[in-house]
């Protein structure tokens, strides 16, 4: 039970954060991975729409972030470790980077 209110917990987290649009620091990423991703949005944009359609990935349950094309951001503070386009932190990457479920903007400065 414990595990299912802490879940819970992360996820409406996540959800408000990418709601707000307010970067978290990089460091309080504790939900999933850092990532870099070419663009972000949410489901109901059509292109991403399509996407998650074609990944069979079921679309009304996703209200967060989403991020497109991304890899990850190792560790931070470590040259050659950056991202010109949008670091977010995901809960779910197992698509090999095409997608990202579950994002919120980081801040890598912080």
């Amino acid at each position: 039970m414990q595990i299912k209110s802490a879940v819970f917990t992360t996820l409406a987290l996540a959800t408000f954060a990418a709601a707000t649009g307010t970067p978290i620091p990089a460091s309080q990423c504790t939900t999933g991975n850092l990532q870099c991703c070419n663009s972000t949005g949410t489901a109901k944009n059509s292109a991403i729409s399509t996407l998650l359609g074609l990944l069979g990935i079921v679309i009304s349950d996703i209200t967060a972030l989403v991020g497109v094309t991304c890899s990850p951001i190792s560790v931070i503070g470590v040259g050659g470790n950056s991202c010109t386009a949008q670091p977010v932190c995901c809960t779910n990457n197992s698509f090999n980077g095409v997608v990202a479920l579950g994002c919120t903007p980081v801040n890598l400065n912080l």
